[in-house]
C-alpha cells in the first residue's frame, strides 16, 4: 500500500489499524534542539480521542502517547521521532456482521476491490482511527513554528452557521463547550441538533474553520507547490471530508474583480482579505483562512440496503461505537494537517532561498 506519507522535508509516515494492536509513526525532518512541551502534545491527543463527550463515539482509548526515538531529555535530537498509540478499547465482534458486507459510503468495497482483502474491523486502516497520529506530529510541528497561531473551530452543524466574521470571534472559547463553537448561542443550537441526531440513530455533517496567523510572506511557490493547493490536499486526505475552500473561495465567483481585489497598503498588507493570506499561491502576511466541509458519517444506526461480496442486496443496520456528527473532534486533526504543511513549508522556504 502506497499513500501512507506526508510532507516533503517535514515528513509524517503513519501505521497502524483501528483495531490492531497500535498505531502510530514516523516524523523525519524534524530540525534539532527543539524543547518539547510532552504535557502539550498529550493535550491535543485528547481533544481528537474518543468518549470525551455525550455527542462523540463512546469508545473509550485513553490514546497515551509513547515516544520511542527522536527525543533526549525532552529535546529534538534530529534524527526521526518514532511513537505509538496503543488501541486499548477495542470491540471487533461490533464488526463481525459486515465481515462479507459493503457498507454504503464506506471504504469497504473500494478496499477490497484494490487490495482483494480488507481489515473489516472498524474499517481497519481506513479508520478515522489513523487521524490521532496526524494530531501528535501536528502537535510536535505547532511547537516547531511556535510564533505562528493555528485555530481551528465549528463553524457549523447541518444547516446551523456562526453569522459572524471570524475577526468578531474568541478564539479562547474554542474549547468552552464540547462543539468547539466559539460562539455561545451558536454552540448551544449546534448541540441539540447532534443530540437529536444522535437519537434518530442518524448523523450530521458540517463544516470546519481555521484561521492560521503570522504566517511569514513568502511560503509555498508559484506552479505546482502553492501553498493552498498543499492546504487543500492536506485537508482533503482527512476521513470524510468533502470539500475546501480558502479565502472568498467558492463565493468569489460570483464577484466581479474590482470587488475582489484586495488593494495594498502602503506597508505591504492589505485593507481586505479575500486572497485569504495567499496570492499566486505564496503566503502574503495576511491572515490565512480556510473551511473544511465533512460529510455526515457514514455508519447510521438505521436498516440500510448494502452490497455483500456475492454481489447480492441485503439490508443491514450499522452497530458499534459510532460519532452522530465528526466534526468536534476533527477540529484538532485539521489543525495538526495545517501545522505540518506550515512545517513543511518552512523547511523548504529555508532551502530554497540559500
Amino acid at each position: 500500500m502506497a499513500g501512507n506519507t506526508f510532507g516533503k522535508l517535514f515528513k509524517l509516515t503513519t501505521f497502524g489499524e483501528s483495531h490492531g494492536k497500535a498505531i502510530g509513526g514516523i516524523i523525519d525532518g524534524c530540525p534539532a534542539g527543539i524543547t518539547l512541551d510532552l504535557e502539550a502534545i498529550q493535550n491535543e491527543l485528547d481533544r481528537r480521542k474518543p468518549g470525551q463527550s455525550k455527542i462523540v463515539t463512546q469508545r473509550k482509548e485513553p490514546d497515551t502517547v509513547d515516544y520511542y526515538s527522536g527525543i533526549f531529555e525532552g529535546v529534538t535530537t534530529g534524527t526521526p521521532i518514532g511513537f505509538v498509540i496503543h488501541n486499548t478499547n477495542q470491540k471487533s465482534k461490533d464488526y463481525g456482521h459486515i465481515k462479507d458486507v459493503y457498507r454504503p459510503s464506506h471504504a469497504d468495497y473500494t478496499y477490497d476491490k484494490k487490495y482483494g482483502i480488507r481489515d473489516y474491523r472498524g474499517g481497519g486502516r481506513s479508520s478515522a482511527r489513523e487521524t490521532a497520529s496526524r494530531v501528535v506530529a501536528g502537535a510536535i510541528a505547532k511547537q516547531f513554528l511556535s510564533s505562528i497561531e493555528i485555530n481551528a473551530f465549528t463553524s457549523s452543524v447541518g444547516d446551523i452557521f456562526i453569522d459572524k466574521p471570524y475577526q468578531d470571534l474568541d478564539f479562547s472559547k474554542i474549547e468552552s463547550n464540547i462543539i468547539r463553537c466559539p460562539d455561545e448561542a451558536t454552540a448551544k443550537k449546534m448541540i441539540t441538533k447532534v443530540e437529536e441526531i444522535k437519537k434518530q440513530g442518524d448523523t450530521i455533517g458540517g463544516t470546519i474553520t481555521c484561521v492560521i496567523k503570522n504566517v511569514p510572506v513568502g511560503l509555498g511557490e508559484p506552479v505546482f507547490d502553492k501553498l493552498h493547493a498543499e492546504l487543500g490536499k492536506a485537508m482533503l486526505s482527512i476521513n470524510a471530508v468533502k470539500g475546501f475552500e480558502y479565502g472568498s473561495g467558492f463565493c468569489g465567483a460570483k464577484m466581479k474583480g474590482s470587488e475582489h481585489n484586495d488593494l495594498f497598503n502602503a506597508d505591504g498588507t492589505t485593507k481586505t482579505n479575500l486572497s485569504g493570506g495567499i496570492q499566486g499561491g505564496i503566503s502574503n502576511g495576511m491572515d490565512i483562512y480556510f473551511r473544511v466541509a465533512f460529510k455526515p458519517v457514514a455508519t447510521v444506526i438505521q436498516k440500510q440496503d448494502a452490497l455483500n461480496s456475492a454481489g447480492e442486496i441485503v439490508e443491514m443496520q450499522g452497530k458499534g461505537r459510532h460519532d452522530p456528527c465528526v466534526v468536534p473532534r476533527a477540529v484538532p486533526i485539521v489543525e495538526a494537517m495545517a501545522a505540518l504543511v506550515l512545517a513543511d513549508y518552512l523547511l523548504l522556504d529555508r532551502v530554497t532561498r540559500l
